[in-house]
């Protein structure tokens, strides 16, 4: 399956090459279904999602990766349930709700403003009668705090 990903990844890199199309993940099914989830910094349109399809699919005929033909090519972007995997999907993503799930399973709700190499920071409302913890900072009645990358689990936009 690895091996498969890997080709998949280097006829997928030089068709994206100039745009703003990037890949999130790949996956392969024992069945030779191959699944690409990609985005865009503009949005992904059908149109797009389309062409690199069609383009991918003729790449991988060409390079015979399937030699029977017998695969099968899905190229999507990720749904709106799936987790930010991509620091790009971050910063994409900047000013938008979201619920951030830590390595220790706590949740955090708020909106993404900032993200870095290391960390992001939400603005968060806080809750009534909760205090802050000590490396948040509280202003204007909002909690703006940093959150590792290394410490998040997962993070889902909110719709």
């Amino acid at each position: 399956m690895a091996e498969v990903i890997e080709k998949v990844y280097s006829l997928l890199e030089p068709l994206l090459e100039g745009t703003d199309i990037f890949i999130v993940n790949i996956k392969v099914k024992p069945i030779n279904n191959i699944k690409v989830y990609l985005d865009s910094d503009s949005g992904f349109s059908i149109e797009k999602c389309s062409s690199v399809n069609r383009k991918l699919y003729a790449q991988m005929e060409v390079a015979q990766m399937f030699p029977d033909g017998d695969f099968s090519l899905e190229v999507s972007s990720p749904g709106v349930d799936e987790p930010l995997m991509q620091l790009r999907q971050y910063k994409k993503n900047i000013g938008r709700k979201v619920t951030v799930t830590d390595n220790e399973g706590a949740e955090k709700t708020g909106i993404l403003k900032e993200v870095t190499d290391e960390h992001i920071t939400l603005e968060i409302k806080p809750a009534k009668q909760k205090q802050a913890r000590p490396n948040d900072t509280v202003g204007q009645a909002l909690i703006i705090t940093q959150i590792p990358f290394s410490n998040i689990k997962k993070t889902v936009v909110q719709i």
